[in-house]
């Protein structure tokens, strides 16, 4: 490979490079977004981001949606997320509606401890509505 071709290899892979961080979830104001939606989703459903990282979920459809952890599916040492601010799991499970996230609504969290943390929408599980954060 002579050194034009190799110039117009590394461009291209600069263009991919550039346009793939235009894709990114990442908002202006630092935080990384995840979207509720009409699918009994989140997008994306996987999601890395380095410690230190704010997550903001956002309802993005017509139906009440909730953020929260699985207790015994994050670090040991994490503090525990829910929308409603609950401070366990079964505390969620046991109050659903204060959990629940109407359209347009936002939950957000800050990731400070690096590891896999997966989470769920209460009302949506059986639809299979989890997510997962990996925290690097």
């Amino acid at each position: 490979m002579n050194r034009r071709q190799m110039l117009k290899l590394s461009g291209s892979a600069l263009v991919a490079t550039a346009i793939a961080g235009c894709s990114s979830n990442s908002n202006p104001d630092g935080t990384t977004r995840v979207s509720m939606n009409e699918d009994f989703a989140f997008d994306p459903k996987r999601l890395t981001v380095s410690a230190g990282t704010t997550v903001r979920w956002v309802n993005d459809s017509d139906v009440g949606h909730t953020v929260t952890a699985y207790g015994d599916r994050i670090p040991t040492e994490a503090a525990y997320f829910a929308s409603g601010g609950f401070e366990s799991e079964r505390a969620a499970r046991n109050d659903v509606s204060g959990g629940l996230l109407a359209t347009g609504d936002t939950y957000e969290h800050t990731f400070d401890i690096t590891g896999t943390y997966e989470y769920v929408c209460i009302p949506h599980e059986s639809s299979g509505m989890t997510g997962t954060v990996t925290v690097e």
